[in-house]
């Protein structure tokens, strides 16, 4: 554990699993801590700000800073200022994505921006999404929070970002760049403030397509949890096996 300066976790699988914490993590980020390191946490979830995140992490027994919160929105805000500086955004999304943006000094427009930007909306109507072919059709830059076709809730699976996502690269023939898991941007940029080295980082998650494949592009370890997202059958039948895998983070105590 002592080589790993910037510990990564997924959050929902990982840390939690809906509204209910998964005490060996809760247990492996408190020895964490307790040894002098501060873990980071990931999510492709654009709806919640970062002090939001941080207040259900609190509910759940995890005590953390916003500045240790990475999620797909602050990624795509801080992308688009690195990137694109001065040009303005129009965005499809919700709180998360809306401040992401604000904090980064980026000017929001409702038509005719500089960039889209695409995270899940509740709210989604044909209106956001006609508004927002029409600017891609005119040379706007298009970007997603994340490309996740599915989210699970109390019912069952329902429609993600990436569903949307995909009826406006349908429309306008344009594909976005996508910014979430299992692209690696997110882990660039806790690097870039964390100042670890690649040798010095490990991702953490339950889903090889998202949490593993982000670590594996970005050549760092990973860790597969089970009884998550991916199955141990399903991990092992991949070309690009994770560093290591645990049952829970109780077993990278011992």
């Amino acid at each position: 554990m002592e080589r790993y300066k910037a510990i990564c976790l997924d959050l929902d699988g990982t840390v939690y699993k809906g509204s209910q914490a998964i005490s060996e993590s809760v247990t492996f980020i408190r020895t964490l801590q307790h040894s002098g390191i501060e873990p980071y946490f990931i999510t492709n979830n654009s709806s919640r700000t970062a002090q939001e995140q941080q207040k259900k992490l609190k509910l759940l027994g995890v005590e953390t800073t916003e500045q240790q919160i990475m999620t797909s929105a602050i990624a795509s805000a801080k992308y688009c200022a690195q990137h694109y500086p001065g040009k303005t955004v129009q965005m499809i999304g919700e709180t998360g994505l809306r401040e992401a943006l604000l904090d980064e000094g980026i000017r929001l427009v409702e038509a005719d921006g500089d960039i889209i930007i695409m995270g899940i909306d509740h709210e989604i109507t044909y209106d956001k999404l006609a508004t927002a072919c029409l600017s891609i059709r005119k040379g706007a830059h298009f970007l997603a929070t994340n490309g996740d076709l599915a989210l699970p809730n109390e019912l069952g699976l329902v429609p993600g970002n990436g569903a949307f996502i995909e009826l406006v690269k349908a429309s306008t023939g344009v594909t976005p760049t996508i910014l979430g898991k299992p692209q690696s941007y997110m882990l660039e940029f806790i690097q870039q403030q964390s100042g670890a080295s690649k040798e010095e980082m490990i991702m953490i998650g339950d889903n090889y397509e998202t949490d593993i494949l982000s670590g594996i592009r970005f050549g760092i370890d990973t860790i597969h949890l089970q009884g998550g997202v991916t199955s141990l059958e399903e991990v092992l039948s991949k070309a690009d096996a994770p560093t290591y895998m645990f049952n829970t983070l109780a077993e990278w105590n011992n």
